[in-house]
C-alpha cells in the first residue's frame, strides 16, 4: 500500500504523541511526578489537536489484522541493518524535534533521563536499562514506516476494538470492524487466553520486544511490549484476554510507566560521564550488535 507524505507523517513530530499522552494523563498512575501539567506545552493547541486527530484516524483505520502480520514478516526478519546498540542510538537522533518546547534533548539524553531516574529509585539493573532501551525501537521511522505504525498507543487486533482506545470513532472506517471474524469481543481469541497469544497493532514496541527477547528477563520485556497498551493499563479494557501471568507482570509495566512519561527535566544529564557506566550494562546484557 502506497501512503502520501502527509500519511506518512501527519505529525510534526512522533514525540507530539507523548505531549498527547501528558495531556490525557497529566498525573502519572502510581507515583509523584515532580513536573505540574501546566508546566508542558499548551495542550490547547488547535494545530496540534489536529494532527493528532489526523495521525490516530490513520492508525485506527489501517492497523488491521492482516497489517500486523504483513509487519511481522517485512521487519521481523531483522534484516535491515546491523548495529550496535551506540550507533543506534546514533542512528535515532536524527529524529530528534527541535520544536519540542518541554525539551531540548536529543533522543540518548531522553533515554538517559529515564533510565537515571529509575537507577536513582534503586531498581535492578536489567529494569535500568530497559528505560534505557524501551524507545530504541523507533528506528522504524528511519526505514520509512509511517509514524502511525511506530508510536501511538497500541490495542489488540482481532477483536473487538474497545472504546477506551483513543479515538475509537475512527475505527468504523477499520475493515476488520465489519470482518466477523474480528469484530466481536474475543474475536480470534479464548477468554484469558494471555497477551502472548494476542496479537497487538504494530509498533516500535512489538518490533524492540522481538529484538530483546532472548536477552532480557521476563520483568523487562513486558514494559517494552505494552509501555503504549494505555487502554489495558490505564482503563483494564481487555481484562477478559488477560492471564494471571499478564496481571503478575503488568506490575512491572505500571511501575515503569511514570518513569517513560513524567522523567523530562531541563537539566540534560551527563552523558560523557554516563556512558561508560551504560556501555559497561548494556554489553552486560547484549551482543556487541544487534539486528535492526
Amino acid at each position: 500500500m502506497n501512503f502520501t507524505e502527509k500519511e506518512i507523517s501527519p505529525l510534526a513530530s512522533i514525540e507530539e504523541w507523548e505531549d498527547d499522552l501528558l495531556e490525557r494523563y497529566p498525573e502519572p498512575k502510581n507515583a509523584e511526578t515532580k513536573k505540574k501539567k501546566e508546566e508542558y506545552r499548551n495542550y490547547t493547541d488547535s494545530e496540534r489537536v489536529n494532527t493528532v486527530r489526523e495521525f490516530y484516524r490513520l492508525n485506527h483505520t489501517y492497523q488491521t489484522y492482516d497489517f500486523v502480520v504483513q509487519k511481522e514478516k517485512e521487519f521481523l526478519k531483522f534484516d535491515k541493518r546491523e548495529m550496535s546498540v551506540w550507533d543506534a542510538i546514533d542512528f535515532l537522533n536524527t529524529l530528534v524535534d527541535d520544536s519540542d518546547p518541554d525539551t531540548n534533548l536529543d533522543q540518548f539524553q531522553h533515554l538517559l533521563q529515564t533510565s537515571e531516574a529509575i537507577r536513582a529509585d534503586g531498581h535492578p539493573d536489567w529494569f535500568v536499562l530497559m528505560g534505557f532501551m524501551h524507545d530504541l525501537g523507533k528506528v522504524l521511522c528511519l526505514f520509512g514506516e509511517p509514524q502511525w505504525a511506530v508510536v501511538g498507543d497500541t490495542f489488540p487486533v482481532g477483536c473487538k476494538h474497545s472504546d477506551k482506545i483513543v479515538y475509537p470513532e475512527f475505527f468504523e472506517a477499520n475493515p476488520d470492524s465489519k470482518d466477523e471474524r474480528y469484530n466481536t469481543k474475543y474475536g480470534i481469541y479464548s477468554p484469558n487466553c494471555g497477551l502472548e497469544n494476542v496479537k497487538m497493532s504494530w509498533g516500535h514496541d512489538e518490533y524492540l520486544y522481538q529484538m530483546m527477547k532472548n536477552y532480557l528477563p521476563e520483568e523487562a520485556l513486558y514494559p517494552i511490549r505494552y509501555h503504549s497498551f494505555y487502554p489495558q493499563h490505564r482503563d483494564d479494557a481487555y481484562s477478559h484476554l488477560m492471564s494471571a501471568h499478564d496481571y503478575k507482570m503488568f506490575k512491572w509495566v505500571d511501575k515503569f510507566n511514570p518513569y517513560d512519561l513524567y522523567s523530562k527535566v531541563p537539566v540534560p544529564p551527563n552523558a560523557k560521564e554516563l556512558r561508560p557506566y551504560y556501555e559497561d550494562l548494556v554489553a552486560k546484557y547484549l551482543p556487541a550488535t544487534l539486528k535492526f
